[in-house]
């Protein structure tokens, strides 16, 4: 991970204040690093940020999406050990849209990359 990239320092910033309680500052630092990707790569780590803090689950389908269009993108070594989370974000926002199918074909996808979905209980 580069640090000395301002997304990945701004997401790892606003994962710090995630896990500290300080969900609002996470939030804005998420769309910090939004704002100051530069190519498909800082995209894809942004939107897979910004996702986690979106008021409906259209929105956080949406920034999945986006996060995994930027990745396919990119196409190379820096994204491939975000595709299991990707495809695990993924298959959560069908599930909460009700696309129980498509949740199940992209919690496979994550399977087949090593990552287990554990369900909500």
């Amino acid at each position: 991970m580069d640090l000395d990239n301002p997304v990945i320092r701004l997401c790892a910033e606003g994962t710090r204040a995630e896990f500290e309680g300080r969900k609002e500052d996470a939030r804005e630092l998420y769309r910090q690093a939004w704002a100051v990707c530069k190519d498909d790569y800082d995209a894809c780590v942004a939107a897979h940020y910004v996702a986690r803090f979106q008021d409906t689950p259209e929105e956080a389908m949406s920034w999945n999406r986006e996060a995994l269009v930027r990745a396919r993108k990119v196409d190379d070594e820096r994204v491939q050990s975000f595709y299991p989370s990707l495809y695990v974000n993924l298959g959560r926002s069908h599930e909460l849209l009700g696309n129980r199918e498509e949740a199940e074909h992209f919690y496979r996808l994550a399977a087949e990359l090593g990552l287990e979905h554990q369900p909500d209980e």
